[in-house]
């Protein structure tokens, strides 16, 4: 009796070192467990969600909040470096989601095969004194590399960028998507959620109102002047002075630059980009699910203005974008913010896709 209980618990614990190390061959042949067919008993249904960088300063907390989403099934955690000590650190939070995690280039096939979700938050952080254009040759690379991977695994996933700039990295990925046959551009969503959240927050301040009751429309891009808040547009409606306007602006479109400043080199917006990143992600998985009226704002292929990517409000469904919103009725200060924004958004854009084309 005794032996068969050893060899029972024996068992049980081949069976979740496979989870924590699925591609040990050596832990297949000890329990003789297909990893594929492996997961936690009691794992809910749910989404299956790929992070790429879950090592990093945005991919930790984003990791962190993604495995307490009940939408989440199973989430891989993939990166270059550290995902072993952060994928065994999450794993042994008691939410359902099973995690894995994937070491290198040579696991990220298996780190992207069969995903719903897939969240880039890969490269490297801006530093005091740096623009998102001087992020540009690295965090490129990157993208390019990762969506290649996409196209391969996972040509069906929804995709959020968030490696900056934003602006450039998405018009590579449908560069990406496009020579190799996958591109769907109802699945390729640049993540701007973070600039509605500080425009939530910032507005908030100012009429004295609980943040969660306010929702401003953040349009353009994600950077700098392409930043354009609708004031206009807000709910609850209210009407701002030209100071309070202009002020409210300005600090929404420098808000990235004001917490680089403030870490004075440590890092940049990690922890209120990793909220904002779930935030979004959790949106695209209740749009998947079918809920009705997911409404956000993201950087996508459009045709809201004569530019091919801009940053509106979509509504997400089963097949990613469903709709696309025009960008209403704007006021003058609105309406000269377009023109320089769409002004910058240009050269972003071109240098995005020039890139992809080498």
């Amino acid at each position: 009796m005794q032996q068969r209980e050893g060899g029972d618990a024996s068992q049980r614990i081949a069976r979740i070192s496979a989870h924590l190390n699925p591609h040990k061959p050596q832990m297949e042949r000890s329990c003789n467990l297909e990893t594929a067919n492996c997961r936690a008993k009691g794992g809910a249904p749910g989404f299956k969600v790929a992070i790429l960088g879950a090592a990093g300063g945005i991919g930790q907390p984003l990791s962190l909040l993604m495995k307490m989403n009940p939408l989440v099934s199973v989430l891989h955690l993939y990166d270059v470096a550290n995902t072993p000590g952060v994928t065994s650190d999450i794993s042994h939070m008691d939410t359902s989601a099973v995690v894995r995690g994937f070491l290198g280039p040579q696991q990220l096939e298996n780190a992207l095969t069969g995903m719903d979700l897939v969240i880039i938050p890969a490269g490297v952080p801006r530093k005091p004194g740096m623009t998102r254009d001087d992020l540009f040759n690295i965090n490129a690379g990157i993208v390019k590399t990762l969506c290649e991977g996409i196209a391969k695994s996972c040509p069906k996933a929804i995709v959020n960028i968030i490696s900056n700039p934003v602006n450039s990295t998405v018009p590579i990925a449908a560069e990406v998507f496009k020579k190799s046959g996958t591109y769907d551009p109802r699945r390729l969503l640049g993540v701007t959620m973070l600039d509605v959240v500080r425009a939530n927050t910032f507005v908030a301040e100012v009429l004295g109102l609980d943040p969660r009751e306010v929702d401003v429309p953040v349009v353009g891009g994600h950077a700098g002047v392409t930043i354009l808040p609708l004031l206009s547009q807000m709910k609850p409606p209210c009407s701002f002075t030209s100071e309070e306007t202009t002020y409210l602006t300005s600090r929404i479109q420098n808000g990235g630059t004001e917490v680089v400043e403030a870490k004075a080199g440590a890092g940049s917006a990690t922890l209120s980009m990793a909220y904002a990143a779930v935030k979004f992600a959790d949106a695209c998985l209740r749009g998947l699910r079918g809920d009705a009226d997911v409404i956000k704002c993201a950087f996508v292929p459009s045709v809201v203005t004569e530019l091919p990517f801009f940053a509106s409000k979509v509504r997400l469904g089963r097949n990613g974008i469903e709709e696309i919103y025009p960008l209403g009725l704007l006021n003058e200060f609105e309406r000269v913010g377009l023109e320089m924004a769409k002004k910058e958004l240009a050269g972003s854009i071109e240098k995005g896709i020039s890139f992809a084309m080498k």
